[in-house]
C-alpha cells in the first residue's frame, strides 16, 4: 500500500491514478491521518437495454391502483399483531 500527502499526491495525481488502475493500493493522507483512497470505478455489470427501462416503467410505484393508503395499512398491520 502506498501513502502520499496532499501535496505529493497533488504533484503526481496522473501517476497515483495509473498505479490505482493496475489494483495498487493508493492512500492519501493529511497531517499524517489517512482520509482518501484511490480505487478504480467498477464497470456497470451490463448495460442498461430499453427492456429494462420498459420493465422498470412498468414496476414503477404509483403504476397500479393503490388499494389502501399507508394509515389503513399501518392500523392493520398492528391490530393483526397484538392479536
Amino acid at each position: 500500500m502506498a501513502q502520499h500527502s496532499v501535496a505529493e499526491a497533488r504533484n503526481h495525481l496522473s501517476d497515483l491514478i495509473d498505479r490505482a488502475l493496475t489494483g495498487e493500493t493508493v492512500v492519501i493522507t493529511r497531517h499524517g491521518t489517512e482520509v482518501v483512497e484511490l480505487k478504480p470505478v467498477r464497470p456497470p455489470a451490463r448495460p442498461v437495454t430499453a427492456a429494462d427501462l420498459d420493465f422498470l416503467a412498468r414496476h414503477r410505484v404509483g403504476a397500479r391502483p393503490v388499494h389502501e393508503d399507508a394509515g389503513h395499512l399501518l392500523g392493520r398491520m398492528r391490530d393483526t399483531e397484538d392479536r
